[in-house]
């Protein structure tokens, strides 16, 4: 109990750096890696949004560092947490509200396979392998070529097929 009471409360709860440059990296880090997801690695991400995965690793590694004294408080972990949410927020809101926006910050669908013909050019972009699109088709209870309209890979990486009208 002496200890929590000889706690130097202005250390831990103080800030040691000007609160606009803790916005400033944030946002720096923040937009570095939302670019690097959103043109990189855009697929790779699975069924979660990459907005929502970044937020996810970003927020979990700032409030690390806020709770294990990589900051000189908690309370900058807590503005830097603040800011990489806020600009989450604001790009999902941004999404929802302009779809000129959207199209910037979210991948649109790529088709994968058209009239029972796959697009090798959009495969090999999107580093998809006959092997895996199989998979996918057989996962979707397709085992020809001709029973599949259109596929396409989504913009959270899932593949979805289209079938054609027997």
């Amino acid at each position: 109990m002496e200890n929590l009471l000889s706690l130097d409360w202005d250390e831990l709860f103080g800030l040691s750096l000007p609160l606009a440059e803790i916005f400033v990296r944030g946002t720096a880090m923040y937009w570095f890696l939302f670019l690097i997801f959103r043109f990189v690695i855009r697929r790779d991400v699975g069924a979660v949004g990459i907005a929502d995965v970044l937020v996810l690793v970003i927020v979990a590694d700032a409030a690390q560092n806020g709770m294990s004294g990589e900051y000189t408080s908690v309370t900058e972990g807590m503005i830097l947490v603040a800011t990489l949410v806020g600009w989450n927020f604001l790009l999902d809101w941004l999404s929802f509200r302009y779809p000129s926006f959207r199209r910037f910050a979210e991948p649109g669908p790529i088709r994968l396979i058209w009239q029972g013909r796959m697009l090798h050019r959009n495969m090999r972009k999107e580093l998809i392998t006959d092997d895996e699109l199989w998979t996918k088709l057989r996962q979707a209870g397709v085992d020809r070529l001709d029973q599949v309209k259109e596929a396409f890979i989504e913009p959270d990486g899932q593949i979805s097929v289209i079938r054609t009208q027997d």
